[in-house]
Order: structure tokens, then sequence, then C-alpha cells
């Protein structure tokens, strides 16, 4: 079995390209120090060259009243040469300049613009090939919620028809299968007693595909789907269990159909001709993958920035509480500062993360500009571990503690086992709902606000694999949900983990540490602690039982809240007995 991650980083070639790429030229990156920096600190600015041009000095210019730096009137600064290295990809050697802004009061929006001379010709060059750059100061953590939400992904078409209904008879997995946000607000209960606090919808605008990602009305939902007013009664029901709902939404492209691109198209003085990238007017344009229905947005222009930007504030006052942004690194990053600046405005504690299929130093630098990301990276290693059985559990340690210690803790990375884009877990698995169960515990125990794909704790899987013929089908990990046969002793399972998360902050507030690592028996332990609070995650990969013995663990007492496998305290020493591809959570 082959896995399909989401994005095109999955490729040695296409990461061995992007090395290359982003080592040559003029390149800022959005690297700076420190990364989401608090009123009155210097702000340093990054900027490398490297590659067959010459360059002999670089400068900055920038603005803090919120207007687009202009370099013949804004404040200039001269960028010092910092560092030298060799970069073996490119067979050069890349130059490092830096500078500092002056520390700025909060709320101050600094704009600003990077470029490097050209020794030969003494003409500037745009660092990244892009006019402009933003930075808010504040004191503006995200939501408290955020770190200790549990979240429900909702495909709508595939979820539930609602009102009694049954599913549509679809031909393909193409078609539409009748789920309806009747259905949504019908399953309120369930999704309340399996224990989460949230919910992410994915896309439900007018739109002519099943999945939504082609929106050619932001502002309304598609009839098939139901109305504006059963979304907004939606809302208000979730809001009465405690459910917090979080809006999937696409800033990057939208559908051909969409009012703004026909007349674009159709109109040669379109006052609308600017907000879309053309190669050559009508019929050639800059497109989501250069699939045609997508235009991609001109995020830049003025008015384009400015109507998503109000669609933005008009749904969080109409009741959501945060926003999963498709496609996050489509849109220029400056586009996100305002667009965070105008959520904000309207829901002080509104939680926004983006979908970055990226370098983790891209993931990296939407710190304070986002409220975090979604992991890709522990997904992976999940599933090629817990699924595939392609990584060892020394690997997976290896990947883990590193992939900590690089991300700062005000950047938070919901993280996920399965979504809709990538194959079913329990399909890579071969159907072990064993490997599930264990993944999920690991899945659940660390610091990530975790998201389960509806379907994941009803045992869904998939028919056949997304790869086929070299192409990725999509479709296959979104079969509709599986009601009348759903397992229901893997619901409880992932109630019990709702429940565990819910009673243990721990969880999403404490540092991790590892304390049992045995890669050949298939064992593998570490704690979660706090100042106030101890747990213990352990496992066992192998298809034997096994008694792991664990010292200085900081336990003295305590027993396994998941399922109950035999615990044994002897002084700082405790024995846990686990099954076969079983694991155990420990708590006083």
């Amino acid at each position: 079995m082959t896995d399909n991650i989401f994005g095109n980083m999955i490729e040695p070639d296409e990461r061995l390209r992007l090395h290359r790429e982003t080592r040559t030229g003029v390149r800022h990156l959005y690297r700076r120090l420190p990364l989401d920096p608090a009123p009155g600190q210097p702000i340093q600015l990054v900027l490398t060259t490297g590659g067959t041009v010459p360059y002999d000095s670089a400068r900055c210019a920038y603005t803090t009243d919120g207007r687009d730096p202009a370099w013949d009137s804004a404040p200039l600064l001269d960028l010092e040469p910092a560092a030298a290295e060799w970069d073996s990809p490119t067979w050069s050697i890349v130059r490092t300049w830096t500078v500092s802004l002056p520390p700025q009061p909060a709320g101050t929006l600094v704009r600003y613009r990077l470029a490097a001379r050209r020794a030969d010709t003494a003409q500037w060059a745009e660092a990244d090939d892009r006019s402009g750059y933003a930075l808010w100061v504040d004191n503006d953590p995200p939501p408290a919620w955020a770190k200790s939400a549990v979240i429900y992904q909702i495909f709508p078409d595939r979820f539930y028809p609602g009102n009694g209904r049954a599913w549509k008879p679809a031909k393909s997995l193409l078609d539409f299968y009748g789920g309806t946000l009747r259905g949504v607000i019908d399953k309120l209960d369930y999704i309340q007693s399996l224990g989460f606090n949230a919910i992410w919808l994915n896309p439900f605008f007018q739109t002519s595909s099943h999945h939504g990602y082609n929106a050619s009305d932001y502002y309304t939902v598609e009839p098939r789907l139901g109305t504006n007013a059963d979304l907004k009664e939606l809302i208000e029901k979730a809001h009465a269990r405690g459910l917090r709902m979080i809006l999937d939404f696409v800033a990057n492209h939208w559908s051909k159909d969409h009012f703004t691109f026909q007349d674009a198209q159709q109109n040669p003085a379109s006052p609308y001709r600017d907000w879309y990238f053309w190669n050559h007017w009508p019929d050639d344009y800059e497109c989501y993958f250069k699939v045609r229905e997508l235009p991609k947005i001109n995020l830049r222009h003025p008015a384009a920035r400015a109507y998503m930007l109000d669609v933005a504030r008009h749904w969080l006052r109409e009741g959501f509480d945060g926003y999963r942004l498709d496609f996050a690194y489509g849109p220029p990053h400056d586009f996100w500062v305002d667009f965070r600046r105008a959520c904000r405005e309207v829901k002080p504690d509104c939680w926004i993360f983006g979908e970055v299929v990226h370098t983790a130093e891209w993931l990296r630098s939407y710190t304070g500009i986002m409220d975090g990301t979604l992991d890709f990276y522990l997904a992976r290693a999940l599933r090629e571990t817990f699924a595939l059985g392609s990584m060892s559990l020394a690997e997976f340690e290896a990947f883990l503690s590193a992939h900590e210690a690089y991300f700062p803790p005000e950047h938070i990375r919901p993280s996920f086992l399965d979504n809709h884009d990538e194959e079913r877990f329990l399909h890579l698995a071969g159907n072990d709902k064993a490997r599930l169960r264990l993944a999920a515990l690991v899945h659940y125990t660390l610091a990530g606000p975790p998201i389960v794909y509806a379907g994941t704790e009803t045992g869904l899987s998939q028919e056949r694999p997304m790869l086929q013929g070299g192409r990725s089908v999509f479709e296959e990990c979104r079969l509709p949900m599986n009601w009348e046969s759903a397992d229901a002793s893997l619901q409880d399972y992932y109630r019990r983990l709702n429940a565990l998360r819910a009673e243990h902050p721990v969880l999403w507030s404490g540092s991790r540490r590892l304390v049992h690592l045995d890669a050949e028996a298939g064992t593998y332990a570490f704690v979660r602690q706090n100042d106030d609070e101890t747990t213990l995650t352990a496992v066992n990969l192998s298809d034997s039982p096994r008694v792991v013995g664990i010292r200085g663990a900081g336990l003295r007492s305590g027993a396994d809240r998941l399922n109950g496998n035999e615990v044994t305290f002897r002084g700082e020493t405790l024995e846990i007995h686990l099954p076969p591809k079983s694991g155990a959570f420990i708590a006083p």
C-alpha cells in the first residue's frame, strides 16, 4: 500500500527544485526574529542572495501607518552582511543579510519591502519577486479555546441526508449523495455525545461540485445542501450544545462561474479584470494547479482583497467561530495579516489555522500571521508508523522530538490521521482497527488539537486506493457515512479518548518526555507533564503480548484509564501488561 499525502512536497524532485529555487536570487521568505514580534521588540529581517548574479548591497523600505512603502518616499534602512554559507545542491555560496526594524507599539501594522542591488547593472531586485510584506505587532495570542479543541470534520454531501431520507442512488463518487445541512443538525446530539467540542464544516457555498471548493457565490448556501436559514439554525443549535463552528474558507481561488470572473472574461473594460492573473486575456489565466475551473484571485488588488475580507467578516458575524484556510500558501502572507486583523476586529477569540503543505520552515513562517497550521508532518509520521509500518518507533520518536522543538508554542498545529484529501487511515492499515486504535491513542495524547474526519470513528474505509494510473483520485476517501454499519466499539473508543482529553488538560498544556523505547520489541511510552499532573501513554505495536517496565516516569500510582490493562507499581517502577497491538493511558 502506498500513502497519498495531499500536495507535491512528497516528491523528492520537487523538494530539490524548491530548495534550489529558494537558495538562488534574492530571498526573504518571511524570515524574521522573533517570528511574532511583541510590542517594543526590535524586528530582525533576514535576506539571502545566491546563484550566479552578483549582489553588492541590500535595503529595506517600511511604513508603520498601513500604507504600502514606496522606495522614493518611505524610510529606508540598509541591510548588513551577516554570513556566507556553502550550499551543495546549488553548488554555490549563499550570503545572508540582516536589518532590524525599530520597535513598535501594540496595534502597529508594519509593511515593508526588501531588495538587493546587482553589482553589474546597479538595478534593484525585489525579494521573492514581490512588492511587499506585512507584520502586525500585537499582544494577540491564539484563542484559549483552540488548545483544548477536539474537532469533528464534516464533508456535507457525504455525511447524512437528514429528515429520515436515504442516500441518493449515485452512479459514481463524483455524483451527489444527498447529504444536507439538515442532516448535520440531526446528528448534533451524536457529535456532542462523542465528546467533540468543535465542528469543521467543509465548503457549503453555491457550487457545481460535490466538494464545494469551486464556489460561485460566497454568500449563499448551495441549494442541494439547504438554505442560509438552515445554516443559521445549525450554528445556533451547535452553539447551544457547546460546539464551536469552523468554516472551511477558500481565498486563493473560486469558480469560473463567479460573477466577477464572468464579467472580467467577457467585458474588456470590466472593473474586475485586475482581480485575476491573465497570461493572455480572455482565455489564458492563472489557475489553482492548472484547473481551468478554478481561476486564481489577485489578492494584491485592493478591491479583490477588500471583497474577500468582507466575506470573512460576514460569516463571523453570522456565528462562525473560526476558519480553516484552504490552500493557505497560495495567497501572499501579507493578505493573511490583513485577514487576521479583520477577523479579530469582528470576533476577538476567533481561531484561524491554515492548510499549508510545504516545508516546515514555510509553515513556521505563519507564526503570528495565523494562529497555526494543520500538521501534515505528524499525519504522515502517524500513518507510516501505525498504518503502514514503514517508519519504526525509533524513527517516529526522532521525528516527533525534533518536530516539537522546531515550532514555537504559540504556533498551534491541529493534527489528524486522515481527511477528505488522503487515504482513509483504516484503508492504509489493511482495515486493521487495532492499528487505528493505537494511532488514535498517540494522536490524542500529543499537544495539537485532534481532528477526526467523520467516518474514522465508525470504521469507514474505502474500496480502492487513491493512487490510480499515476494520479490521485481524491473521491475514493469520500464514501458516504456508514451509519447503518457503524462500529459501536470504535465509536465508544473515540468517546473515551475525547473524555480523557477533556479530563486531563496536561494533554494540551504540558511538556512531553520519552520514557521508554524498544523499537525491536515494538514498545514505546512517553509522559505528558505539567505542574499539576503527569500522564503516561504506552503502546505495543507488536503481534505479541509485552510487559513494559518503566522507571522514572514520575508516576507512583494510577491505572489504565483507556483500556483497563494491568498496571503494577513498585516504587518508581511501573509495569504495564499490554496485549498485542494495544495501548494504555495511565493517570492517577
